[in-house]
This record gives structure tokens, sequence and C-alpha cells, in this order.
């Protein structure tokens, strides 16, 4: 087969066939993915002509405030999948409660987690930024909607990736068999296998990081990114930096080339910024399932018992190598227990 034409709703279905246990229901859901993500992509193409840019004056469950294209982002997810008669959860960073879908329930076995929007900030200003998914099972014998069914392990989930909207749209996703990424053709409005079989190095000397938290941050993060910078106690050549203000932006930039990836925790909120179900978890299958790694610093991302819906946790992820030297770092600091002036670390 010429992989060359290989459309999204091909590869979803030739991979079907690698799952004895496969009824089609995740490949529909998945072709419905493709459908929102060019629904998206056809609106950003004209935000200034159709008022989607600027803000709502609403503010998000987490205290952020809405954009218009994240409310339009997350409209799109709920009309795509709000039929079908599979899914029958959606939670969403911009809903407070997870939205039932009960025209689907029981028979929908399926819940999606989404962030519609991901680096909003870069919307005005022409950036790159994309949407975040997560596709879980509801397990056998539990109600939908209860905690047991919805806070769900990263290792658990049976599908997830993004869409990156930039200067082209791609689609990169994983079932748990490897993953693949697709790039959108605008002129025939399909997208096409790009990325087969995405493998990320195992190491590769370039950091991303916001520095300007580096004050905010606990010593042993301090120390770890001193070390990456070349600044550090070990003499070495320091890596170089690439930060593009855009999680997605920077994490597809490592998938491809190799690196690391830190949103450390805070002295002011240690248990970070990202949202575990929804942007950490999702984005940890992907990178593992390319051959890296995904933690918090000191545990495994995918290893996690989610405690809330919207719960935050700290990322460290990228080539193996890398996050294996951030979390030897980290965990030799904390041992240890003393910050540069000699006292007791900070909390």
């Amino acid at each position: 087969m010429n992989r060359k034409k290989m459309t999204l709703a091909r590869h979803v279905l030739e991979q079907q066939k690698y799952s004895p246990k496969a009824t089609g229901e995740l490949s529909s859901l998945l072709i419905q993915l493709g459908l929102a993500a060019k629904t998206i992509v056809r609106e950003v193409s004209r935000a200034g002509l159709v008022n989607i840019l600027g803000l709502t004056g609403e503010t998000n469950v987490q205290g952020e405030a809405v954009k218009k294209l994240d409310r339009f982002a997350n409209e799109v997810f709920v009309e795509a999948f709000g039929y079908g008669g599979l899914l029958c959860t959606l939670i969403s960073e911009e809903m407070e409660k997870p939205l039932h879908l009960p025209e689907n329930c029981p028979q929908g076995h399926y819940t999606l987690l989404v962030d519609p929007i991901d680096g909003s900030s870069n919307i005005d200003v022409n950036g790159i930024f994309g949407s975040i998914f997560s596709f879980q099972k509801r397990p056998e014998g539990e109600a939908h909607g209860t905690p047991e069914a919805l806070l769900r392990k990263g290792s658990e989930q049976i599908a997830a990736g993004y869409i990156m909207y930039g200067p082209s749209t791609m689609l990169v996703y994983t079932v748990g068999s490897g993953v693949h990424g697709f790039t959108l053709d605008p002129g025939v409005g399909e997208f096409f296998l790009s990325h087969e079989n995405i493998r990320i190095p195992t190491r590769s000397r370039a950091y991303s990081v916001n520095q300007g938290n580096y004050r905010r941050w606990a010593p042993e993060v301090q120390r770890l990114v001193d070390d990456f910078s070349g600044r550090g106690d070990e003499g070495e050549r320091g890596y170089a930096l690439r930060y593009a203000g855009s999680l997605l932006a920077d994490i597809h930039r490592i998938l491809l080339e190799g690196g690391i990836y830190l949103y450390p925790g805070s002295l002011d909120q240690p248990e970070g910024k990202l949202r575990l179900l929804y942007e950490a978890a999702p984005l940890a299958l992907v990178v593992e399932q390319a051959g890296g790694r995904a933690s918090t610093g000191t545990e495994s991302i995918l290893a996690l018992q989610p405690k809330n819906l919207h719960q935050r946790v700290p990322l460290f992820i990228g080539s193996p190598e890398e996050v294996a030297r951030a979390e030897s770092f980290i965990r030799s600091r904390r041992r240890k227990g003393i910050n540069d002036s000699g006292g007791e670390r900070l909390p």
C-alpha cells in the first residue's frame, strides 16, 4: 500500500486489524476526532474575520480567562461527539463538571478527555497552539460518571494524542502500538500519514523550560536547570535552550528531535500547573509509545492514580536518558536535604 496516500481513516481501520477484540468503536471515535480538527482549522484560518479572537470576559474552572476560540473549540468537540452513541462522557478543561450524554448511555462505553485549545495565549499573535485528547473505556460493571469510571491511571488510556495548528496542521495519535503523525492537506481536506512509527531520540542536548519561573522553583530544580544550561557543578557544555511558550510546540519538536521539556512545580504551587488527565497523561502515553519517558521528577506520570478531574502535576518529559538524568538529579539533591547555603531544603 502506498503510505503517502494513507488517510487517517484508512490508517485507523488498518490498526484495528491488529487487535482481535476490536469492535470498530474506537476507530469511529478517532475518525470523528479528525472531523473536529478540520472544523477548528477552518475557523482558525479566518479567525480575524469571524470574530473569534480575544477574550469572552468569562473565567473557566481553572481560574483562567476564557478566549473566544477556547469556547468555540470546546463547542466543536461537544457537537462532534454528541452523536453516534459511542461516547458517554466528555471531560474538558473548559467545563467544571463532566458532560454526560444520556442518549449515548449506557451503551456508550467511552470517555473523551480533552484540552480543546492548549496554548491559547498564542492565538492573538498567530502563534502555534493545539488540542490534546485522550480516550478511556468504562470498566465492565462500572456505572457511567462514577469516580471509578473516570479517574483512571494514564496507563489505562486506550488512545491519546494531539492536534497541532501551525504552518501545517498535524494530528499525532497512539492506540498503544506506536505513534503516528498525519498532516492535513487543505486542498483535499484529508489528513495523510506523514510521520509513521515516530521514535524519539534516546538523548539530545536540548531542553525546554520557562526560566522566568527560576526564582519560584525549589533549589534542586534550580540546580538541575543550571546543570542543563552549563552553569552547574559538572562543568559540561550546556544544552541548547529551545522554548516556544507553547506546550504542544515544544513537545512536538522534542518528539521528533529529542531533548527534555520541564514544567516543574514551584514553591508556592508544588503540584505544578499542567493538568494530569487531559494534558500530562495523554502526552506521556504518546512520548512513551515513541520510546521516551514522562515523570513528575520522582515517579511515572502514567502510574499516577488521579484524585480529581482537574488535578495538576509537575512534568518532566522527553528523551529517556534526559528524563532519567533529571530524576536522578532531583532525587539525589532531595536526599541531601540541603540548599546552597547549607540550610534545610525549602518546602
